[in-house]
């Protein structure tokens, strides 16, 4: 059994707090009275602290495995440096200062931080290109995530999600009612963004980087047909990327996120031995095809 905590304990956090309850023992850290709950919720131990506050950290006990999940709510760069940079920094030298060290970090990072790669495959030994003051934080933060640890004698792994998909977390209306800009999507359902990383901790697969993705990318266009198909709803309107940048109201950020096209490779995963429970979005999606009602 190792001791776990999981920092920034939200939607892929929980999850694998649930997963890992079965066998090691986990507390999840969050800043709010409602994150705390969600955490008893799921059945594990809740603390309540800042990652962005050294002193508060001090009431999370010490651990084996440190997860580093914490979200910056969507907000600008700024804040994402402050929790995804000077965070991590401060939860490492606090966790990493202590007595009983850890021996493991896992950061979750994105695939956003590989850029436009016009829909070409893309691995972890693809050199990164961050489009965005976002991505460029992430960046920066999965290099804190593999080189700060090692200074300790630790060793961190950084988990590079593609976008999250599950429960509360379908957004079906989006690809239904449309219009769908073409470019592709790699996902990762949440039961396996989760899984991916117990995978690594428990078969101590220490590996600086993982693409934590599926086995399908898919053209949006197609998969908007396939799941108003499976819905059995009429096929959303379509937008070529040009059509979309033409909206004058965009942002120049949301032009790089249109932009943005690529289809990331799972060989690394697959290769260390992970069996996907959602190899693809088939399989992903059947829980909200089959609740779905069209009215």
């Amino acid at each position: 059994m190792s001791r776990v905590a999981i920092l920034g304990c939200g939607y892929v956090g929980l999850e694998l707090g649930r997963q890992l309850a079965d066998g090691h023992d986990v507390v999840g850290v969050r800043r709010s009275e409602s994150g705390l709950q969600a955490i008893e919720d799921a059945g594990f131990e809740a603390v309540k602290a800042d990652v962005t506050d050294g002193d508060s950290l001090a009431a999370v006990p010490d651990a084996d495995w440190v997860v580093f999940a914490a979200s910056s709510g969507g907000r600008g760069a700024d804040v994402a440096r402050e929790v995804y940079v000077e965070g991590l920094q401060t939860a490492i030298d606090h966790f990493w200062t202590r007595e009983d060290a850890p021996e493991r970090l896992v950061y979750t990072s994105s695939t956003g931080v590989y850029g436009d790669h016009n829909g070409a495959w893309v691995d972890e030994e693809t050199p990164l290109d961050p489009q965005t003051g976002k991505t460029e934080v992430l960046a920066e933060a999965e290099r804190v995530a593999r080189e700060r640890p090692t200074e300790y004698g630790g060793h961190g792994t950084v988990a590079r999600y593609a976008g999250l998909y599950g429960p509360e977390r379908y957004r079906l209306e989006r690809y239904l009612e449309g219009p769908v800009t073409a470019g592709y999507l790699n996902m990762v359902h949440r039961a396996d963004a989760a899984g991916s990383v117990r995978f690594l901790l428990e078969a101590d697969h220490r590996e600086e980087v993982v693409l934590m993705v599926d086995d399908e990318p898919v053209e949006k266009w197609g998969f908007a047909d396939w799941l108003a198909e499976a819905c059995g709803v009429a096929f959303p309107p379509k937008q070529t990327t040009e059509e979309r940048l033409a909206d004058p109201d965009l942002s120049e950020t949301a032009k790089r996120r249109i932009r943005t096209s690529k289809r990331c490779s799972n060989d690394r995963l697959r290769g260390l031995g992970y069996d996907l429970a959602y190899p693809t979005f088939r399989e992903g999606y059947r829980a909200a095809v089959e609740t779905y009602d069209a009215g």
